[in-house]
């Protein structure tokens, strides 16, 4: 893995973006979309599955991690499904060979990596070659990217006009993505100086935003802070779950826009009942009054990446732990 940004401009992004929707409508019989990666990239599926369960009529969708979607190897898999991929370094061998797996079943397959020459990007059909690092288009990393594509099959599969009104939410994220780390940076920082000692925080969340209270939890705490975590869905909250809350033991759930919002409210309710540590980032703090409301609810997981990664951030720097140190990943075969 490495970190250095391979920058694939803007327009060329652009046309990878279009290229790939209009494979996906050139296919007849569209059955099914899969959504298949491992770590962070399986968690940017996770609000893409749930944006096309609730939008797509013409074709069903699933989400699943790559290492298990060839295992299972799926009779399901066909001419008649879209298999989406996502390795940030494009290097990941689960999803190298779950790309693999599907062009061999004769699915077509669509692959999201920074880097367009990366071993996923060779065994797919089509690539998006999203940015990462410093100087990145906040409408051109992989969530949005992600989004957009979503949007568009279900226009093409449906007709219907999302495509329109995600494009300018996307478009809206080089003036919204700034503001929203400054209006959080004091709010992080107070968080993470008292929380720089806690050894176990949980995630909480529901709907489109599960995906990113997941990333959270096994990627920025357990991953890049060695801090124990587990993810917990709001739903599955009072099936089990809810045992642990004490006084003393911190959670964060995320309180969304999408139609669980209730869902994540009930859980919510009766944790900060019983524990001082609940730390709720509420999506309707976040303004986006102005965004179509046919996509207001999804777009918000974006806003939540976004806020959540300066709580990681602050997190990082009290706990003298930067968010690059591993012990083993990239470090020994595995």
């Amino acid at each position: 893995m490495t970190s250095t940004a391979t920058f694939v401009d803007t327009e060329t992004i652009e046309q990878q973006l279009s290229a790939a929707r209009a494979a996906v409508a050139a296919r007849t019989g569209i059955a099914r979309v899969i959504l298949t990666a491992c770590g962070g990239s399986y968690a940017n599926m996770m609000p893409i599955e749930y944006f096309l369960d609730t939008r797509a009529a013409a074709f069903e969708s699933q989400a699943i991690n790559a290492a298990e979607f060839t295992s299972r190897n799926s009779s399901r898999i066909d001419a008649d499904t879209v298999v989406i991929l996502c390795s940030h370094s494009g290097t990941t061998p689960e999803t190298v060979a779950a790309a693999k797996h599907a062009r061999e079943r004769g699915a077509l397959t669509i692959a999201y990596t920074f880097d367009p020459s990366s071993p996923l990007a060779t065994e797919s059909e089509y690539v998006i070659a999203y940015q990462h690092g410093e100087g990145k288009s906040e409408a051109h990393i992989g969530p949005t990217l992600l989004l957009r594509l979503a949007a568009g099959i279900v226009d093409d599969r449906d007709g219907t006009s999302l495509s329109a009104d995600t494009d300018t939410a996307v478009a809206s994220l080089a003036e919204r993505a700034p503001a929203l780390r400054a209006a959080y940076a004091d709010k992080a920082d107070e968080w993470a100086f008292a929380n720089r000692r806690e050894e176990l925080i949980y995630t909480m969340a529901s709907g489109s935003n599960y995906g990113s209270a997941y990333s959270f939890a096994i990627c920025l705490l357990q991953e890049m802070q060695w801090v124990h975590s587990a993810c917990i869905h709001a739903g599955e909250y009072f099936h089990g779950p809810f045992e642990v809350t004490d006084v003393d033991v911190p959670f964060i759930a995320l309180l969304g826009l999408d139609a669980t919002r209730a869902v994540e409210q009930r859980a919510i309710d009766f944790a900060t009942a019983h524990s001082e540590k609940v730390l709720v980032i509420d999506a309707k703090d976040f303004g986006l009054d102005d965004i179509a409301e046919s996509i207001r609810g999804d777009f918000a997981h974006i806003l939540f990446n976004i806020v959540l990664r300066t709580y990681a951030d602050a997190l990082a720097d009290h706990r003298g732990h930067p968010l690059s140190v591993r012990r083993y990943m990239w470090r020994m075969e595995y």
